[in-house]
């Protein structure tokens, strides 16, 4: 698992960006690495594939409940359920809770290389952050 946080930026020499950047910053990151992880990730599978994701992630619970109930029908008794329901600290039965589990293990099912995807991708981007940094921190020489 990996954050996007000060210690991120201290990775990508970006220690010293302003207080007040840092969050729009990072935010920025995370919106192109998602991009960057569902265009990867979308290659190779089927419209209804595509689809069926997009109604999960879009917590579209006429979509997400069946999934779960044919593919985890005891999903609040697995400990990866239950250990995000204690992080989220959301009730057992919320939708958001539900969704964000269907997507995991739709993930996991349909693209089980995913996690490596993501890795990958945010290697790729740290070394393009890396290398704009002067620019990013505004120090390049004119």
């Amino acid at each position: 698992m990996f954050q996007l946080d000060d210690t991120f930026l201290s990775d990508v020499g970006l220690a010293s960006l302003p207080d007040a950047q840092k969050q729009p910053f990072l935010q920025h990151v995370y919106d192109e690495l998602e991009l960057r992880v569902g265009t990867r990730l979308s290659d190779g599978m089927s419209d209804a594939q595509l689809q069926e994701f997009e109604s999960i992630i879009d917590r579209k619970m006429e979509v997400v409940d069946p999934w779960l109930a044919q593919n985890f029908p005891d999903y609040q008794a697995d400990p990866a359920y239950v250990r995000l329901q204690q992080v989220t600290k959301l009730p057992a039965t919320d939708p958001a809770l539900r969704s964000e589990f269907a997507a995991t293990k739709w993930l996991e099912k349909n693209r089980p290389n995913y996690r490596d995807v993501v890795a990958q991708v945010l290697d790729e981007l740290k070394r393009e952050i890396t290398a704009s940094r002067d620019s990013i921190l505004g120090s390049q020489a004119a």
